[in-house]
């Protein structure tokens, strides 16, 4: 489908100005790298993204969903049909022995961290430091520090072809950085999520979420970046195999594979995605040639390549 068969009136009458075309993809990205996209629908609540999913699928227009942009490298072509942008940010805060928060996919983890803490509430002091939002970590299964998604999650409210659906924990299939959404097992969208808290004193929440942010400054570089580029290998880290493959340093174009953390792909600006695929592809093949581990992208490939 190209632009021309692209629905766009019919898609203007039914959203209005969430609706715009041949958009740069680039600003909503973590590492700030992108093509356009034909059509960029910004949606702002949980109901507003089932109503265009609905219709998306119903068209049979081809979709991309986007949430915080970490996590993704979109191609210098862009994104063909539709490109989703997921702000839905609704928080509610329930209390008691047993605390939870329900809150819509476009969240931004982070904040909903320090929005925990703020209020007493521990838990989620891993996710402090997490690029994206609540949705990709749900699809995901984010983790950091010990912590991941599959251990707060006490449900979460996907669309499917059937309806608005909710998935328990069990149901999502989590393993390392995976889950059936992920593994393609179904198809859906995370509308929202409802996670487990507990009770705590702010300071301490306060301390230990101050604690993880320094612990991450000291380990990884500042800068745009997809977030870390390969998964970890059983038993062992990808930022070593980097580093012990000497790979750090290595720059091609913009973008360099940081001296901080061999995991980390730094965009100096005005960085092509096809510079990040060369260096994503030699990192992979000088692992392998000199180490004999194959190392497997954890950052998703988009658009067109």
């Amino acid at each position: 489908m190209n632009i021309q068969s692209i629905p766009v009136e019919l898609l203007r009458a039914e959203f209005g100005d969430a609706v715009q075309e041949n958009i740069l993809l680039a600003p909503y990205t973590s590492a700030r790298i992108g093509g356009p996209a034909d059509v960029l629908l910004t949606v702002k609540s949980a109901d507003e993204l089932a109503r265009a999913m609905q219709f998306i699928w119903e068209k049979e227009i081809p979709y991309y969903m986007l949430g915080g942009g970490s996590n993704v490298l979109i191609s210098d072509r862009g994104i063909r049909g539709v490109v989703v942008l997921n702000r839905a940010k609704e928080v509610r805060f329930e209390s008691g022995d047993q605390p939870q928060v329900w809150c819509e996919a476009g969240v931004i983890f982070s904040n909903l961290a320090n929005r925990c803490a703020s209020k007493g509430f521990a838990a989620l002091e891993w996710g402090a430091t997490v690029p994206g939002t609540i949705g990709g970590a749900v699809y995901g299964n984010a983790g950091a520090f010990g912590g991941d998604m599959s251990m707060n999650l006490i449900w979460a409210e996907l669309l499917t072809k059937n309806g608005r659906e909710k998935f328990s924990v069990e149901q999502m299939g989590y393993g390392y950085r995976t889950s059936i959404l992920k593994r393609g097992e179904i198809k859906a969208i995370v509308l929202s999520a409802l996670l487990g808290l507990k009770n705590a004193k702010k300071e301490d929440v306060s301390v230990k979420i101050e604690q993880f942010s320094e612990r991450r400054k000291a380990t990884q570089p500042p800068g745009a970046s997809m977030g870390s580029m390969f998964k970890n290998p059983e038993g062992d880290f990808a930022g070593r195999l980097i580093e012990a493959a000497g790979l750090k340093g290595t720059r091609i174009g913009n973008v360099e594979i940081s001296t901080v953390h061999g995991n980390f792909f730094v965009n100096h600006g005005e960085t092509k995605a096809s510079d990040v695929r060369q260096l994503i592809d030699l990192t992979i093949k000088t692992v392998k040639e000199k180490l004999d581990v194959e190392l497997e992208l954890e950052v998703e490939l988009a658009g067109e390549w």
